[in-house]
């Protein structure tokens, strides 16, 4: 069993989808080929354990090619891209709990 990403014209996640694995295949296509073809969208594996594709997609997940990434939305104008996780970052780092054991 793969998850599967469903993306509009601007690569933004539409839908999520669970279908058989990525392995098998269907009339000669890959899974991502053929659900594609059939819904008439990119369709995109993602990975629920982020083996692959760095984060597992979520609608209005961002789909970038050049990386290769699902990418969140990002929270606030602020937040700062993790260039090596790709997930984003709050603009100042929490704050310490002085009462806490290290």
């Amino acid at each position: 069993m793969a998850h599967y990403a469903f993306l509009d014209e601007n690569n933004i996640v539409t839908e999520v989808i669970t279908g058989i694995d990525e392995t098998e295949t269907i009339d000669g296509l890959t899974p991502e080929e053929w659900y594609g073809n059939f819904r008439g969208q990119k369709c995109i594996r993602t990975s629920y354990n982020n083996n692959i594709r760095f984060n597992y997609a979520g609608i209005g997940y961002t789909y970038d090619p050049v990386r290769d990434a699902f990418i969140a939305p990002r929270p606030a104008d602020d937040w700062i891209l993790d260039e090596y996780s790709l997930q984003w970052k709050p603009p100042f780092d929490y704050p310490i709990d002085p009462n806490s054991v290290v």
